[in-house]
């Protein structure tokens, strides 16, 4: 039996790498109107709902609504990911292995319906049972809700729930609502505190031993490599 009934994944920086592409949306539009953006502000932005990430560039002189700015920045990450989805290390490869073994998933993002929606079109058929996105939840990350959301709609228990997150905000969130959540850093750094669980990567991870990796109880170990090995131990002896 499992210590896990299903998982909650992130979207941007955990699932997909399209930080990037925010970044690169971000200052296209920036340039645009005369104002200076660069790929250290834009880690100003990682995790935050859509709306906070408008107000941070408002905040750097940009004149244009909150609600516009998010559209505008939509439109543009959405073409860059019909263009190429580009999935992080691993994690295309545990989704199928999960769906494979008839773990529950759902993605629980701050992003908008309609650039979840081409990342999913992306992922094996079939992977995401429910899809949590920031405009339709009633409050985002680092708020608790979207996991409880997600949790809810998979018909499972927070406690008895994954969640892979890469930012602050999200591990804050899915933490608070009471996941076994695991932090993967990838852009910004992921502050170390007691009872944390923190892992350099989801590449080489499976459906077992992400279990082993629960099992072990340690939240700072063992690594990836090594619960897999014990997982392949276990089911040998």
């Amino acid at each position: 039996m499992r210590h896990y009934a299903a998982v909650l994944w992130d979207m941007d920086g955990t699932l997909v790498d399209t930080e990037p592409y925010w970044v690169e949306a971000e200052t296209e539009l920036m340039h645009a109107h005369g104002l200076d953006w660069d790929e250290e502000k834009g880690m100003l932005m990682v995790g935050n709902e859509l709306l906070t990430s408008a107000n941070i560039l408002i905040a750097h002189g940009l004149t244009l609504p909150a609600e516009e700015i998010v559209e505008l920045l939509l439109d543009r990450v959405v073409e860059l990911v019909r263009q190429h989805v580009p999935f992080r290390p691993g994690a295309k490869e545990l989704l199928a292995d999960l769906h494979a073994n008839e773990v529950p998933c759902a993605l629980v993002t701050m992003s908008y319906r309609r650039l979840a929606e081409a990342v999913v079109a992306a992922c094996p058929e079939g992977a995401f049972a429910a899809l949590i996105t920031g405009d339709e939840v009633p409050a985002g990350k680092p708020d608790p809700a979207p996991y409880l959301i997600g949790a809810a709609q998979l018909g499972v228990p927070p406690e008895q729930c994954v969640a892979f997150e890469d930012s602050v905000p999200g591990l804050t969130s899915a933490e608070a609502a009471g996941t076994i959540a695991f932090g993967i850093p990838h852009l910004v750094p992921l502050p170390e505190k007691p009872g944390r669980r923190l892992v350099p990567t989801l590449e080489g991870m499976s459906a077992q031993s992400l279990d082993g990796l629960i099992g072990a109880g340690t939240p700072h170990g063992p690594g990836v490599a090594d619960a897999q090995e014990a997982a392949d131990s276990d089911e040998q002896s």
